[in-house]
């Protein structure tokens, strides 16, 4: 069994409803030659990137990784999701990264990269 749990949230099974849904209308404007119905399709999808990304930042939505078991549940909120999570794309697109330290490490060759040795890749290693 998978230790990430990846997309087990209220945000992104909501995002992927919406987008299934704005996919079946551009598949229909498709079929129908229908260019409204095929914009209006794409309107939908694009819906659906920020209604996961709103999701997410208000705590329905994980960090990546490892978590621990407690938190897999889908009605499980995130508590540090105001902080912004290590890594997330979404978050630092809210201002909300981790505070990054004055000092910068030798072996990062990245602004913000963080060393492969810190980053746990499952509880085995």
């Amino acid at each position: 069994m998978s230790l990430y749990d990846e997309g087990h949230t209220i945000a992104g099974w909501t995002g992927v409803a919406i987008a299934t849904a704005g996919s079946a209308v551009v598949g229909w404007g498709v079929c129908a030659a229908s260019l409204p119905l095929v914009v209006g399709g794409l309107a939908v999808v694009a819906v659906s990137v920020l209604v996961t990304w709103v999701l997410h930042l208000s705590g329905w939505g994980k960090p990546p990784g490892v978590r621990p078991r407690e938190q897999w549940g889908m009605r499980v909120r995130d508590a540090h999701a105001r902080d912004g999570h290590a890594g997330c794309v979404g978050c630092r697109l809210a201002g909300r990264g981790r505070k990054r330290s004055t000092e910068v490490p030798a072996s990062a060759s990245a602004p913000g990269a963080i060393p492969a040795e810190s980053i746990p890749l499952s509880p085995v290693e």
